[in-house]
């Protein structure tokens, strides 16, 4: 491994770019099996410390799956975070070949922390899960369009709803099915679903989408998720404090189940109560709910202790 070289892959569609920070011009493969094969085999002579891809809604994987089949170190990376290091370093052009050489030029400055590699059957887990979340929504659509829809149409969106509600519990025997066949997945979800709010989706989402729960403290597992507010202050103004980044699936998932606790769960009940008498807006005093929530959470993961309710004084 070459501790001086830095990579850089800027994804699309239809072809990857590439460039080595600092080592002459980038280059481009289609992004097909032919062209992950080539740039896999250039890279891996290369033997680069890092190599960084944007985070491209999904759109990566199978790019950063054959990188890591190869053992190569790989991290992806929000795709904001590169954009305002190209804007801090001057560089205001934007173009993919551009871009390949501002994440090779970022993956040397910042060295971010590499992924994670999760096994196959993890992945397969979150695949699932991420085509559940997908058939929810297209269902959700279809409701609101079968209401008004004329009678023509209704029957064909009728059928569709029917097809889709067969696929939902397809999926959720599969999702069922791979959290069974893991003690240490199953473990995690029942302490996770002790807790009042927390149901079955959002368990299992925590579980696929946030193997770091219960390992690290408090602050960092809430900047991972993106619910710990940040400060925007300068002298003596002080700017409202606002979450950013993350990960939003679990950070919805997290929304969800605090808005039950809300109403469910006696802690984030009165929580949510003190906040809304301090005047706070009720998303923003859900979303602390949310932080909260999950604070809790990654302890009782940590200590593998399920959810105790308070003493009453």
């Amino acid at each position: 491994m070459s501790a001086n070289l830095y990579v850089g892959l800027d994804v699309s569609q239809d072809k990857i770019d590439a460039a080595v920070h600092g080592q002459g011009e980038p280059w481009t493969v289609p992004y097909d099996r032919a062209g992950l094969i080539s740039l896999v085999e250039r890279l891996s002579a290369l033997e680069p410390a890092l190599i960084v891809a944007e985070a491209t809604g999904g759109l990566e994987r199978r790019l950063v799956g054959a990188l890591d089949a190869v053992g190569l170190c790989v991290a992806v990376v929000n795709p904001a975070r590169i954009r305002s290091f190209a804007k801090a370093d001057g560089r205001l052009a934007k173009t993919d070949r551009l871009d390949a050489q501002v994440i090779a030029h970022f993956a040397e400055a910042m060295k971010p922390t590499p992924r994670e590699r999760p096994s196959i059957d993890a992945q397969e887990l979150k695949d699932l899960l991420a085509r559940r979340r997908q058939v929810v929504e297209m269902l959700s659509a279809e409701h609101n369009r079968v209401r008004r829809a004329s009678d023509p149409v209704q029957g064909f969106v009728q059928e569709h709803i029917a097809y889709l509600e067969r696929e939902l519990d397809r999926l959720d025997h599969l999702v069922d099915d791979k959290m069974q066949a893991d003690d240490q997945r199953k473990a995690k979800a029942a302490v996770l679903r002790s807790a009042p709010g927390v149901g079955v989706v959002t368990a299992n989402t925590l579980v696929a989408e946030l193997p770091e729960l219960g390992q690290l403290d408090r602050k960092q597992i809430s900047a991972l998720v993106g619910v710990a507010p940040f400060n925007r202050d300068s002298g003596r103004w002080r700017g409202r404090r606002s979450i950013w980044g993350g990960r939003p699936v679990v950070r919805t998932a997290l929304y969800m189940a605090a808005l039950v606790g809300t109403r469910y769960n006696s802690v984030l009940r009165s929580f949510y109560e003190r906040l809304l008498a301090m005047g706070k807006p009720k998303m923003v005093a859900v979303m602390a709910c949310a932080h909260k929530l999950l604070v809790t959470l990654n302890a009782m993961v940590r200590d593998g202790s399920h959810w105790k309710e308070p003493a009453t004084p």
